[in-house]
């Protein structure tokens, strides 16, 4: 989205970049308030017993090292994923704020574009874990808010040379964003673990 929503592009599409950029930042919030909840109104339906069982919880954390060794692509295995991105074309077919919140309402719910991490999945599992669809609003809504947020340091941008060194920073900041992940992963299914043993 960094490329496709800026101040350059959204001025030589004649539409103002803040509004589009608040669009997109509250529609992938609202996508990922929806996912969160989905899922934690999926989970107040189990049992507590049954979702705080200990294999329940092991079965979570087994999950999430799965989704880890799928990001790390062990045995060539990759994550699975639809093959599906958002409409470019509504870029020249819509007013700006019309697919600032189209797109980012389709990037915050995260399961109907292109799935390049399990923290994605990790989310949803975590939601319906928890049995509480204001859980899975809090959980969604910081997974949808994040996800947007990297479109605000396109704010200063006047120029290709602007582009590029946000461009840049954003691929020198990749590496680690991933590692932040994974380990997040890692601690998640650590946790898990540990609660299905004590429990």
């Amino acid at each position: 989205m960094l490329s496709s929503i800026s101040p350059l592009g959204e001025r030589a599409r004649a539409s103002r970049w803040w509004v589009t950029t608040t669009a997109y930042v509250l529609g992938s919030l609202v996508g990922g308030l929806a996912l969160g909840g989905l899922f934690g109104l999926l989970g107040s339906a189990v049992p507590d017993p049954v979702r705080s069982s200990p294999w329940a919880l092991g079965l979570a954390a087994a999950l999430l090292l799965l989704g880890l060794a799928l990001d790390l692509r062990l045995g060539g295995l990759s994550l699975p994923s639809w093959q599906r991105q958002v409409d470019e074309q509504w870029l020249t077919r819509y007013r700006g704020w019309v697919y600032g919140v189209g797109f980012g309402a389709q990037l915050g719910f995260g399961l109907v574009t292109i799935i390049t991490s399990s923290t994605t999945y990790a989310v949803a599992l975590l939601a319906l874990l928890s049995g509480s669809p204001g859980a899975g609003l809090l959980l969604g809504g910081v997974f949808g808010l994040v996800r947007a947020l990297p479109s605000v340091l396109m704010a200063g941008v006047r120029d290709r040379a602007g582009l590029h060194r946000i461009f840049s920073t954003v691929e020198k900041w990749a590496n680690p964003a991933d590692v932040i992940a994974r380990v997040a992963l890692a601690a998640g299914a650590v946790a898990l673990g540990v609660a299905a043993v004590g429990s």
